[in-house]
Formats: structure tokens, C-alpha cells, sequence
């Protein structure tokens, strides 16, 4: 294997820190499960767009693959060090996070996820084709045992009803193939077998299985009930996490594939609509403050539609699940207090 050639257009991670030293030291390591250097870095050597252009294949390669991984998660993380450890609380009762928006005026909808991968196997990228079956049956088993409100039903992806996939489709829970790339990653290798949808009766929990992580847990609903929409997703993962138990160290609390998702692994979210708030010269600087992001509501790198923002939380290492919740109710209060200020301040 040879030292990468970057173009000088790359600006990603992988570029600043893959110093030939990095290389030498690393190029001949392999994890327990066969994970290399080449493997890690190939889809940021393939797309040297990429922001990051890493890609851990097991639990193993966060230690053997550090002297790489490390400086990518301390510049990603601002502030954390990965000596730290990182805190966990996912009590729904530790969150105070009051409707911010009661009449519903400006909050459409809350939308609350965790990234997750199950203990003992390799990470998406590397993962073999029996033990991706092997997770989707372990996890379909217990995702079909949950009562009361997070009773539901498993769809897999493969042979799938056109009739269900339109109706999957219209309730924007369907995902499709990784792009460019997660495909030079490997995480689509034999797409679709072994992938799914599972979501409840109230089509207000909804788990990914084998996307990009093996799990994608959301809980969802109307408006802007963040507090409910947490306290459901704090059931489903602790009774989930209780009977298989995901991949978790106490530097970089519960891992996934991508070096930005670990922690917490958790975006919380709502559509608003801050036609006002968006326009305000302070508008960045106090998402900033706030530890929140804005984004359109089609997906990163997507434009606003009608004053519609997608606002989340920023950080997710270094805080528990709680805080991350909180970050965002946070800003998104203060986003209605400026939404509310701003015609008064035109007159």
C-alpha cells in the first residue's frame, strides 16, 4: 500500500492528519476482524470531497487505528479530549424541556434519534453478509416483543411490496441505498438483504436496521412535545440496550462507524418555521452560543423552504443524551423569543 495522492482542492481530516509518519506507523495493522488502513481510508481517498473521509470498521480499530482516529475526533469534537470520559443519562425525568411552542405556531414537528451498533460484531463497513442476518434477526426479535405504544411491526427491505414501499415512502420513513460515500466505505456490500424498517402502530417510533448503523432509533410526532418525544425514545433504547446490549467504551461512549456520531450518537431535532429569526444578523452567532444547527429541512447542505429551518443539537461527545436534548430545547426557545421580537423591531 502507497501513500495516498490528495488533490489540492481535498480539505478533509483525512488529509490533515494522514502524515506519511500516521501512514508508515499504520499500514501494515490489521483489527481482529481484518480492518486495515486501506479499508478505513478508501472513501476518502475515492471522494475527496468528503468532510471527514474515515470510516472505523470495529470497535477494535478506534485503539489499534488511534494514532489516525484520535486527532480527527479531538478537531471534530471542539473541546473534548479522548482521554475524557464521557457522561450517559437517558432519564427522561433529568430533562426539562416544557412545550416550547404550545398553539403550535411555529414548531411542525420533534424528531429525536440514536445512532447504535450491537456488541461483538464489526461495525457496517465491515461487517460479513451472515452476521448483518444475524443482526437483523436479534434485533427484529426484540423490536417485535415491545408492548403498549412501541408496538408495531418489522419491514424488510428485500422483496418488499411496491405497495408498501409507497406507503413507506409517503411517511418519509423509507431509506434508500448509501451513496458514494458509504458505498466506497462498504456499507451497501449486498444491499438489500439484511436491511429494514421497523416503526409502531402510532407511526411515532421508528428503527432503522442495518443502515449506516445496525440501529437508527427515532421517536417522532407532531409539534413540539420534546419532552414526550424523548421520554418514548429513552423507553425503546433502555429496553432495546437491555437485552442486546450495543458497543460502548467510556472515551467515546457508544460507537459507531463514523468518528462524528460517536457519544451520544444523538441528533434532536425540530422543523420550525423562524421566517424572522433565520433573517437576524445574529442569527449564526446565536445558534452558536446556543450549541444548535440550522439546516434546511430536506437535509444537510439543503436550502430553507418557506422559512422552514431544521434546528438541532451541535454536540454529541463529551455530554449525556439529556444535555443534547436540552441544547436544543434551549435554542429553540430562543428562536421563538427572536421569532416573535422581529416584526415588532420592522415597524
Amino acid at each position: 500500500m502507497e501513500f495516498p495522492t490528495f488533490k489540492d482542492s481535498c480539505k478533509s481530516a483525512l488529509r490533515r492528519f494522514l502524515t506519511p509518519a500516521v501512514f508508515d506507523k499504520l499500514k501494515e495493522v490489521r483489527s481482529s476482524n481484518g480492518v486495515t488502513l486501506k479499508d478505513m481510508i478508501h472513501s476518502g481517498v475515492e471522494n475527496q470531497d468528503s468532510s471527514i473521509g474515515v470510516y472505523v470498521g470495529d470497535e477494535e480499530s478506534y485503539s489499534r487505528f488511534a494514532a489516525l482516529i484520535n486527532p480527527i475526533i479531538e478537531d471534530y469534537h471542539k473541546g473534548y479530549s479522548v482521554t475524557d470520559n464521557h457522561p450517559s443519562d437517558f432519564n427522561p425525568e433529568h430533562l426539562h424541556a416544557p412545550n416550547p411552542d404550545p398553539k403550535g405556531v411555529y414548531i411542525l414537528s420533534t424528531r429525536i434519534r440514536v445512532a447504535r451498533n450491537l456488541k461483538n460484531y464489526p461495525l457496517t463497513p465491515a461487517i460479513g453478509y451472515f452476521e448483518r442476518l444475524e443482526v437483523e434477526r436479534k434485533v427484529v426479535e426484540v423490536l417485535e416483543s415491545l408492548g403498549g405504544d412501541l408496538k408495531g411491526r418489522y419491514f424488510p427491505l428485500s422483496g418488499m411490496p411496491d405497495a408498501t414501499a409507497k406507503q413507506l415512502i409517503d411517511d418519509h420513513f423509507l431509506f434508500k441505498k448509501g451513496d458514494r460515500f458509504l458505498e466506497a466505505a462498504g456499507v451497501n456490500r449486498e444491499w438489500p438483504s439484511g436491511r429494514g424498517i421497523f416503526h409502531n402502530d402510532d407511526k411515532t417510533f421508528l428503527t432503522w436496521v442495518n443502515e449506516e448503523d445496525q440501529l437508527r432509533i427515532i421517536s417522532m410526532q407532531k409539534g413540539g412535545d420534546i419532552q414526550a418525544v424523548f421520554e418514548r425514545l429513552a423507553r425503546a433504547v433502555n429496553a432495546i440496550e437491555s437485552k442486546l446490549g450495543f458497543q460502548h467504551t467510556p472515551n467515546f461512549g457508544y460507537l459507531s462507524s463514523c468518528p462524528t456520531n460517536l457519544g451520544t450518537g444523538m441528533r434532536a431535532s425540530v422543523h420550525i418555521k423562524i421566517p424572522h429569526a433565520s433573517g437576524h444578523k445574529d442569527f449564526q452567532k446565536i445558534c452558536d452560543q446556543y450549541h444548535i444547527q440550522a439546516r434546511g429541512i430536506h437535509g444537510e447542505h439543503s436550502e430553507s423552504a418557506g422559512g422552514v429551518y431544521d434546528i438541532s443539537n451541535k454536540r454529541r461527545l463529551g455530554l449525556s443524551e439529556v444535555q443534547c436534548v436540552q441544547d436544543m430545547h434551549t435554542g429553540v426557545v430562543k428562536l421563538i423569543e427572536l421569532e416573535k421580537a422581529a416584526p415588532t423591531k420592522k415597524k
